[in-house]
């Protein structure tokens, strides 16, 4: 005996489950290979109600020995008929409710969302105002410290002219953007 012959001999389905997995097992050995899938089971249309039914004794008397079988197989096609009517009334019940859980999931679904979006966007926003209050302070320490620079560099610039009244020194500095004036008390009168 050969491998191949020896495999097949000792694979032996015990439960449900060795079956699916030696079902698994042979469409995994050629995955190029398209594996079959059957195709659901078309209803069977049932014909329309016959309007009237000839000759149809039924059971009672006066029925000849066929008319029965006759009568038992009418009855028998409309009864099926009507569990035809009534699975498919349920069927179309059923499809008009499964398919109002759907729009009622996805409207909870795009709801869910949409609240999380705005979470999200409500949060970037305070991260974004956040950052943007970082930039301006460290923009308005900059600009502080520049116009510091720049208030000293006019000091030095600017002219300074001493008035000297009572023992007592004022420094009057003068640019072109601003007066202003000092006054110090010196002991001595002198600067």
């Amino acid at each position: 005996m050969s491998d191949k012959e020896d495999d097949d001999a000792l694979c032996v389905a015990k439960n449900a489950t060795d079956l699916q997995r030696m079902k698994l097992e042979k469409l995994m050995k050629n995955p190029d290979k398209p594996a079959f899938i059957p195709e659901r089971p078309k209803e069977k249309p049932f014909a329309a109600a016959p309007e009237f039914v000839r000759n149809v004794m039924g059971s009672s008397a006066g029925a000849g020995s066929g008319e029965f079988h006759v009568y038992r197989h009418v009855r028998r096609r409309e009864y099926a008929r009507q569990e035809y009517i009534q699975k498919r009334k349920e069927n179309e019940f059923q499809e008009v409710i499964f398919q109002e859980k759907l729009l009622q999931n996805k409207r909870e679904a795009e709801e869910k969302t949409a609240k999380k979006r705005a979470k999200r966007q409500r949060r970037k926003q305070k991260i974004n105002f956040k950052k943007q209050m970082v930039k301006n302070k460290a923009n308005e320490r900059k600009s502080s410290s520049e116009e510091e620079s720049e208030d000293e560099e006019l000091e030095e610039m600017a002219m300074i002219h001493h008035v000297k009244d009572k023992g007592n020194t004022k420094t009057k500095v003068v640019n072109s953007d601003k007066e202003s004036t000092k006054s110090n008390n010196n002991d001595d009168g002198s600067r």
